[in-house]
């Protein structure tokens, strides 16, 4: 079982199996960031209720896009056009909130487009990568 504390304005520290654990939240309750172990987690229900009562298709070719959790500044970009990445790869570093956040590919592609650069500051869901 875990125990959870609120150490501050959207800081939490869990507790499982005697390990402890600081996890960050930021957004609103349809729009909220989970942050923990270097990991972004994006838990959306708007796009959950809205996709809730059937299966979202991708046309073949079409470009997905790798987008700011919240505002931050690019540390490094691992990437350029026309490279191929792989599912889980960290294919930019941002920083917010003091923490280190990394961008993961969420599945092998070819990046089309980087739209920033080391040191700009980004908003959130602001569009970092495209990819083919």
């Amino acid at each position: 079982m875990a125990h959870v504390t609120a150490a501050g304005d959207g800081v939490y520290r869990v507790e499982v199996d005697g390990r402890i654990e600081t996890v960050y939240v930021a957004g609103s309750a349809e729009d909220r960031w989970v942050f923990w172990n270097g990991r972004a987690f994006h838990l959306d229900a708007r796009a959950q209720s809205a996709s809730a009562g059937g299966r979202t298709h991708r046309a073949h070719g079409a470009r997905r896009q790798l987008t700011a959790p919240m505002p931050a500044t690019v540390i490094d970009v691992h990437v350029k056009p026309g490279d191929t990445i792989h599912k889980g790869q960290t294919v930019m570093l941002l920083e917010a909130m003091k923490m280190e956040l990394p961008i993961r590919a969420m599945e092998d592609a070819v990046v089309a487009a980087v739209h920033c650069r080391k040191g700009d500051l980004v908003p959130g869901d602001a569009i970092l990568v495209e990819l083919e």
